[in-house]
């Protein structure tokens, strides 16, 4: 009996990091995701370009999710883009577009467009908000 090697873990592409999401997001966890999250950045140091928050699994958030999304758009360094991934037909999505912070943060349908270096089809560098102009 030949045994196949066990898999690899998945990595990121260079001067990128994905975080997953949890299925929920609301007062009881979001305060303690930032700092999560934040050291996950901060692991990466300065050649972070890109950080994509993964929401596909999250079913619920709420207005607490949104400020934990704006905050680390807000914390991270000026170099590196936040890209979200939540599925379209989703709660999450539907919360990022009524609060209005999808303005400020692409929000891509699928880990692979986030994952392409212009932001998936259609897409560039310049179509991403500009953090200055936001700013």
């Amino acid at each position: 009996m030949t045994f196949l090697p066990p898999p690899c873990e998945p990595c990121d592409p260079p001067g990128y990091a994905v975080l997953a999401l949890p299925p929920e997001i609301d007062f009881c966890n979001a305060t303690g995701l930032l700092p999560l999250i934040m050291t996950a950045v901060d692991h990466h140091s300065e050649d972070l370009r890109v950080l994509v928050l993964d929401l596909t699994a999250t079913r619920f958030m709420d207005s607490q999710g949104v400020r934990l999304l704006a905050e680390v758009h807000h914390r991270t360094h000026r170099h590196t883009r936040l890209r979200v991934v939540a599925a379209p037909t989703g709660v999450p999505s539907r919360v990022l577009e009524l609060s209005g912070l999808r303005r400020d943060v692409p929000v891509y349908d699928n880990l692979a467009e986030a994952l392409h270096p212009e932001g998936g089809p259609g897409g560039g560098p310049d179509s991403e908000p500009d953090r200055e102009a936001a700013a």
